[in-house]
């Protein structure tokens, strides 16, 4: 299936210099421990190394004088614990891994504290190959910055995906778990690959058919799903009902306050942990969008978290507490109430009252995975509280993996805000790092992307998204363009034409995407329910709180202190004042923080009116510039993985100008101002 291999493909590798340059030692690869994760790592470069070199290695237990790849923890192989010296060791944390190579070519030994930083250090090796880096002389040591690196599923139990764009589910059907998973191993080695370490398989709306996995009738499936995923180092989540000790336990509350409630809570967790021995815990959406929770009861979140925490404590298991909480029954009237100020007002009350297994996982943005918001002011804002960033992989608001919009220069610019809660540089990363203010758990999640389409995620290009958040979770200091080049090289080779023309595109696609949409910062305008195409009063008169107030004289939310919502002064300075002053706010959020007229002249010269006009129109140009820059690489790509994105292009520069015309029509008539440069608006 074309893609399906993404960047661990298997063919061999066209250019006879790579070959060459992983050789001698990738003759043989030596494994003498029985450890699982060790095991897994050796049949996994085995079979790579016989792919992409066109001969298979040989199994070795024990190494001898003959030139391979040593892999094994410092304390079960003798050749790693000899590879490097004590203080060496001691620099490698429980995920991490150390590589060393011979400049003669004889040995590469991987080594770790523990078989999965084998494991990791044997993708390391893989993707030094894949790459074209030479081995000979490579001395490197690696631990990840973040303990937490967890994919979220949106996987519901009769199969569909809520917000998925890359087919059905990979792990159910008709209320069931599959029976085949090979699929879903493919998809741990992928997920291993990049240092994923963590899984929800289902989604965090949670209903009765998805409440029932946690019961006696499914846990025997769970635990084979657990099993597959433990021998790649990861570690498998439910997400939970707030209401399942209703649903299915038959009592009349889920008060976080009864004892009857909690009782039934450790009892349920109890049984988990026996048939799945090293369970994550619950990652949990509660009071929210009309998912149940605590708020029902007259408690707070610290309550029902807590509740949790203490029945998974004694298994080492933690709760994941999403903050995605906000009014969703809003009157469009009401120009005070402030979605992107709930999740602030919820949960900063509560810092401190969290226990430590507890962790709060917060979206990159205050509103809702939109292409351009500013970045949550929680972060920073709960000093006594563990924390993670969410991220969302899958394309809901930037073109569902149908247009072409690689996120993580996004995601780096979220990272690298500098919150000020211990003066410069207390940046989001060193938030969830743990850096900053210190706590027992942290990270970084994400909403998958991928489906049971052949190449798992639609549109090929987007494997880069999936790719780059688990690099980026492994190691924030890495450059999204660096991520690209890694990527687009594992994926489709060393051709450095291609390297370069897929490169271009990734690194110009958010703003591409960006420049047709949803103009500086306001967000939404896209069709109601699917948010797929422009509308740009789809969520106008609704209850969601997802407003633009455009009117005859002006657009943008009215965010300030002084006469809006007072959201600016969530942050600390100088971000509060630098949000709270016109002048100061940056151009791509001037809409998200100020309501301004349209004559407004932003930083760049141009008023506001002109720069929506201006950036349709070269929107949509950039967008049909993407097709001509791919159809150069068609005798340099193979011919399935070209079509297929040749025809999500095509389809993205079509709908790139419906966005142009939708948006620049509907601004022309609600300003009456036309466009400077005279062109053709309908």
């Amino acid at each position: 299936m074309a893609g399906y291999d993404a960047w661990l493909r298997r063919g061999r590798l066209p250019e006879a210099a790579l070959r060459a340059a992983a050789e001698p030692w990738t003759r043989a690869v030596c494994a003498a421990e029985g450890e699982l994760r060790v095991e897994t790592a050796a049949a996994e470069l085995t079979e790579a190394l016989a792919g992409l070199l066109g001969e298979r290695p040989a199994r070795l237990r024990s190494a001898g004088d003959a030139p391979c790849i040593v892999l094994g923890t410092f304390a079960g192989c003798a050749e790693a614990g000899a590879a490097f010296a004590a203080p060496e060791q001691a620099a490698v944390g429980g995920e991490g891994y150390r590589i060393r190579a011979d400049a003669d070519g004889r040995r590469v030994v991987v080594a770790g504290t523990t078989g999965i930083g084998v494991l990791y250090g044997t993708y390391h090796v893989l993707r030094l190959i894949g790459a074209g880096v030479p081995l000979a002389g490579t001395d490197l040591c690696e631990n990840p910055a973040n303990g937490l690196r967890m994919i979220n599923q949106w996987d519901n139990a009769d199969g569909s995906i809520e917000r998925g764009y890359a087919g059905r589910s990979i792990f159910f059907r008709e209320g069931e778990i599959v029976d085949d998973l090979s699929r879903v191993r493919d998809y741990a080695r992928l997920l291993a690959s990049v240092g994923v370490n963590a899984i929800s398989i289902n989604n965090v709306n949670v209903h009765l058919p998805e409440t029932l996995f946690m019961t006696e009738r499914h846990l025997p499936r769970v635990s084979g799903l657990a099993d597959l995923f433990r021998a790649y180092g990861i570690k498998l989540f439910l997400s939970a009902n707030y209401a399942a000790p209703i649903e299915i336990g038959g009592l009349d509350t889920a008060d976080p306050l009864d004892p009857g409630v909690r009782d039934w809570w450790k009892a349920k967790t109890e049984e988990i942990y026996r048939s799945v021995p090293d369970f994550g815990g619950y990652l949990v959406k509660a009071d929210s969008e009309f998912r149940p929770g605590p708020l029902t009861y007259g408690r707070d979140h610290a309550d029902g978290a807590n509740m949790l925490a203490e029945a998974l404590r004694p298994y080492g298991g933690i709760v994941v507490w999403r903050c995605f909480v906000y009014n969703c029954r809003q009157d469009w009237r009401d120009r005070k109430t402030d979605r992107a100020r709930a999740a602030y007002d919820h949960f900063t009350p509560l810092d401190g009252r969290f226990l430590d297994n507890v962790v709060l996982q917060v979206k990159n943005g205050p509103m809702d995975f939109q292409v351009r918001e500013p970045v949550s002011p929680l972060f920073g804002a709960m000093e006594r509280t563990n924390m993670t960033i969410e991220f969302q992989a899958t394309q809901e608001y930037t073109g569902q993996q149908r247009h072409l919009c690689y996120l993580v220069p996004q995601w780096k610019e979220a990272l690298d805000f500098d919150t000020h809660a211990q003066g410069p540089g207390s940046t989001v990363k060193r938030v969830v790092d743990r850096t900053l203010f210190g706590g027992s758990h942290g990270g970084f999640a994400a909403v998958s992307n991928i489906g049971d389409d052949a190449n798992w995620t639609g549109h090929t290009l987007a494997q880069a998204n999936l790719y780059g958040f688990g690099r980026l979770a492994w190691n924030p200091e890495l450059s999204a363009e660096e991520i690209a080049e890694e990527w687009v090289k594992l994926t489709f080779g060393a051709d450095e034409l291609v390297v370069r023309t897929v490169l271009a595109m990734l690194m110009d696609s958010w703003s591409i995407y960006e420049s047709y949409t949803a103009p500086l910062g306001v967000g939404w305008m896209v069709k109601p329910n699917h948010h797929y195409g422009p509308d740009v009063d789809g969520y106008e008169y609704s209850m969601w709180g997802t407003y633009h107030f455009a009117d005859r004289d002006g657009i943008g939310v009215d965010r300030t202190r002084a006469t809006g919502t007072g959201y600016a002064g969530q942050y600390r300075d100088p971000n509060a004042s630098r949000y709270e002053s016109l002048d100061e706010t940056p151009d791509e959020l001037v809409l998200f923080f100020h309501h301004v007229p349209y004559s407004h002249v932003l930083k760049s010269g141009k008023t506001v009116i002109q720069h929506i006009y201006d950036t349709r129109f070269e929107g949509a140009e950039r967008a049909e510039a993407l097709i001509a820059a791919w159809r150069s690489l068609e005798s340099r790509v193979d011919a399935a993985r070209f079509a297929q994105v040749k025809a999500r292009l095509e389809e993205q520069a079509a709908h790139a100008r419906e966005w142009r015309d939708v948006l620049n029509t509907y601004f022309w008539r609600k300003s009456g101002i036309p466009d400077a440069a005279g062109r053709t608006i309908n």
